[in-house]
């Protein structure tokens, strides 16, 4: 039975198949999305969109979707779907399939009168290619193909409008073309596996309309070239190929090339195999550098999703190696930035007060599964060398004060992951102390210590951070905790922040905490009550001033919305580690329920994959990038905490 498989009623229903999209990527940066239907509904999905370097650090639409069309007895059936002006879809293609599913590849089955035709498409690992393999399963007279190519050649984030800019030229190449629209873009060429015949048409498919966009209040029409199509004669049983790729193919290798595709894949067949696919696309390779994308199809690298995701996209799923590649990488970034204040071009943010504690906390995780002898070795220097520079006051925003706290000015910047902005001023200006950082920082300075005496590593050093950690923790507790029970969310000067947030929570998750059980059970109690949801955790309790549940409207609504009550499941990690430190195996059953609702939402918005954030209120309506790293990762590492229980 296909764990990932829908059926000809829902195909046909417009309003829950737009709904559902699907993504692949190369795991070098490059992917294919759209919705279940093959009809593009934003402005970033299409067949093939890669990176760029030479132009930008942003992904680009090349080839925008290719629409096929059976032919029979001079009669012309178009299996394509665009949105037009209004509610205006052509040509309706959806109405022939008869069953989608995406298991190992994504497989569209069609039936035109007496013709059965399967679509199965992958993308090419570390290379910029996809692949299409079209099957006539059943026909009763002669039958033809026709395959329309929609071109872009434009930014993801971008649209494009009929221009005298184009460059409509192309040269033939085996079995196929290749073109370029504009200067300084690749040539983008398209090649089928057997002998093609291209007919050129030029023409400007103009007011293609992008639903998700226009709901975002953002730009959503645009025209779209079509050079022609190609033409090829099939027979019941045969196959054809047809690739699409930055480099020319060659066209006898396509099938086999298809096939090992095939093979090299984990069939998404149970929750946890639709995870680890899911962790794998977020893979980045650069050379020998390998990074995490934040999420799709709106973020690049983010330092400090990198290392919240990173634990559970690797470790998790038995990757050491992914670990180890990736962290090295973000090594030598981290260490420029000590050393020579240089930010990494492809790393963002790792200039941010808090990422440094996220590095080590992912180290942390690393030393649990793998052990302390090697954690020691591979990453016990750079632990050290963080927490030096932070104490020695080298952090031009992370300053630790006499009373062992670590201060943060974020009035005029976001400094923490509640970074969203209006006109460049942070939504929630979290200035001064603020409790997940020292929660991570108390946390670091008593594993650094422990990973040294495990070790026998130098006294001085480990004596130094115990007692930084007995001063901080001490003020942790004079500091945050307050009469309801519950943490203040950040403490500057007289402003103490009342609000009820998650940031609270990420604090009692860590393995070192300056709070009892009985202080951290009281904290979980009010997060139990007031942030937790079928989603994951809340920004924001309903209770508190300012809540926004529902993520929606203009850029400046959502901008607002973005951390005032959305639902977060990445906050999960943190709450099963806080939960089954207080409760331990007691607690395996409850944490084991609140899964239930994610394994839901992999035939929901991304199939195979979640969402990045939920509404706050029900029906907690999937919000935001389609595919997001953080979540994925922590689900799993929850998964894989919950495995050695052995339950």
């Amino acid at each position: 039975m296909s764990y990932l498989k829908f059926d000809k009623r829902l195909m046909i229903n417009l309003e829950q198949s737009l709904r559902k999209e699907l993504l692949r990527t190369n795991r070098s940066g490059a992917y294919h999305c759209t919705t279940i239907v093959d009809c593009n509904t934003r402005k970033q999905h299409g067949l093939l969109v890669i990176p760029i370097p030479e132009m930008d650090d942003e992904s680009h639409v090349i080839l925008s979707s290719l629409d096929e069309t059976v032919i029979q007895h001079g009669a012309s059936f178009n299996l394509g779907l665009h949105k037009y002006n209004g509610d205006c879809f052509s040509p309706n293609g959806h109405k022939y399939i008869r069953e989608f599913n995406c298991d190992s590849s994504i497989q569209t089955m069609y039936r035109v009168g007496g013709v059965i035709l399967t679509k199965e498409k992958v993308f090419v690992e570390h290379e910029n290619r996809i692949l299409i393999k079209y099957t006539l399963v059943e026909a009763h007279s002669p039958t033809t193909l026709q395959f329309r190519p929609f071109l872009a050649f434009r930014p993801a984030n971008a649209l494009c409008v009929e221009n005298d800019a184009i460059n409509t030229a192309y040269e033939n190449v085996p079995n196929g073309i290749s073109c370029c629209l504009y200067e300084g873009y690749p040539q983008l060429f398209m090649q089928f596996n057997k002998q093609a015949q291209f007919v050129s048409d030029p023409h400007w498919y103009k007011g293609i309309e992008y639903p998700k966009d226009q709901e975002r209040g953002e730009s959503y029409r645009e025209d779209l070239y079509v050079p022609g199509y190609f033409e090829l004669p099939i027979k019941k049983g045969d196959s054809i190929i047809f690739s699409a790729g930055i480099g020319k193919a060659a066209p006898r290798t396509l099938a086999k090339t298809f096939t090992n595709e095939i093979a090299n894949r984990t069939p998404r067949n149970s929750f946890f195999n639709c995870l680890k696919n899911s962790a794998q696309q977020f893979y980045f390779k650069k050379g020998k550098d390998l990074y995490i994308l934040a999420g799709y199809p709106f973020f690049g690298v983010r330092a400090r999703d990198e290392f919240i995701a990173l634990p559970g996209c690797s470790l998790s799923i038995g990757d050491v190696a992914a670990f180890e590649q990736t962290m090295a990488t973000a090594q030598r970034a981290l260490r420029r930035y000590m050393e020579y204040g240089e930010t990494d071009p492809m790393i963002k943010e790792i200039d941010v007060p808090d990422v440094m504690l996220w590095a080590i906390w992912t180290i942390q995780q690393y030393a649990r599964e793998i052990g302390s002898k090697q954690c020691y070795d591979l990453y016990g220097k750079l632990v050290a060398e963080i927490l030096n520079y932070i104490i020695e006051g080298r952090h031009p925003n992370l300053f630790v004060h006499n009373n062992g706290l670590l201060y943060s000015n974020g009035k005029e910047k976001p400094i923490s992951w509640m970074n969203s902005t209006i006109n460049g001023t942070p939504v929630n200006p979290r200035s001064g102390y603020l409790v997940e950082i020292n929660g991570l920082w108390y946390n670091a300075l008593k594993f650094a210590a422990n990973l040294l005496a495990e070790n026998n590593g130098t006294a001085a050093h480990i004596d130094r951070w115990n007692a930084l950690a007995d001063k901080s923790g001490a003020s942790f507790i004079s500091t945050f905790l307050n009469d309801y029970g519950y943490l203040f969310d950040y403490v500057d000067g007289n402003m103490t922040d009342w609000s009820v947030r998650p940031n609270m929570l990420i604090a009692i998750s860590l393995e070192y905490s300056p709070l009892d059980r009985r202080q951290r059970k009281g904290v979980l109690d009010i997060v139990t009550k007031e942030l937790l949801t079928p989603k994951g955790i809340r920004t924001l309790s309903p209770k508190s001033y300012g809540y926004r549940p529902w993520y929606a409207g203009s850029p400046e609504e959502r901008a607002y919305a973005y951390h005032q009550g959305s639902t977060r499941p990445w906050l999960m990690g943190a709450y099963a580690a806080a939960y089954l430190r207080i409760f331990g195996i007691g607690g395996v059953a409850f944490i084991e329920r609140m899964l239930i609702g994610y394994e839901d939402d992999l035939s929901d918005k991304c199939i195979g994959s979640l969402s990045e954030m939920f509404d706050g209120n029900p029906p907690y309506t999937a919000r935001g990038a389609i595919s997001f790293a953080a979540n994925v990762g922590e689900v799993l590492r929850v998964l894989r905490s919950l495995k050695k229980y052995n339950v």
